[in-house]
């Protein structure tokens, strides 16, 4: 038996049990971020998600605000389903937000999804008004719950 199947790190079909959305024509927008079982728990390593098609609006003006949201996190038990993350990014699309906030709020729900072990969220706004925005928030678990 390969050493991936004899210490459960390829992916299991339990994995598939508690996600809703992918794989299905689920094409709402929704608050709701689905995770899976990490099957390298012991091993530090980086997960980078991109969108490039991140919407909002001005809280305001109601103009619309463009970024490429980039989402960077060492996992620790739990990894975040891909087709969940883009319904939760499309979500804001009629939300009034600031950039500022709107990147800590999609921080604070992936720690609560997910409790990484670090996590980072930038959010690249386009040029608006003359002024492009860029806004970097920041988790790191506390050494005690690692």
């Amino acid at each position: 038996m390969p050493k991936n199947e004899q210490l459960g790190g390829q992916t299991q079909a339990a994995d598939l049990k508690e996600l809703t959305k992918l794989g299905r024509g689920t094409t709402q927008p929704s608050k709701q971020l689905e995770t899976f079982p990490n099957r390298h728990p012991g091993r530090d390593y980086i997960v980078t998600l991109v969108s490039d098609e991140f919407t909002c609006v001005c809280p305001a003006t109601n103009q619309p605000d463009f970024a490429e949201i980039t989402i960077r996190y060492i996992p620790d038990q739990r990894i975040v389903e891909s087709k969940s993350l883009k319904l939760y990014l499309w979500s804001y699309r009629n939300e009034g937000v600031f950039h500022e906030h709107v990147t800590n709020v999609i921080l604070d729900d992936l720690v609560a999804a997910l409790e990484p072990r670090w996590c980072e969220v930038i959010a690249d706004f386009s040029v608006r008004g003359g002024i492009a925005i860029s806004v970097s928030a920041e988790y790191n678990k506390p050494m005690s719950e690692k």
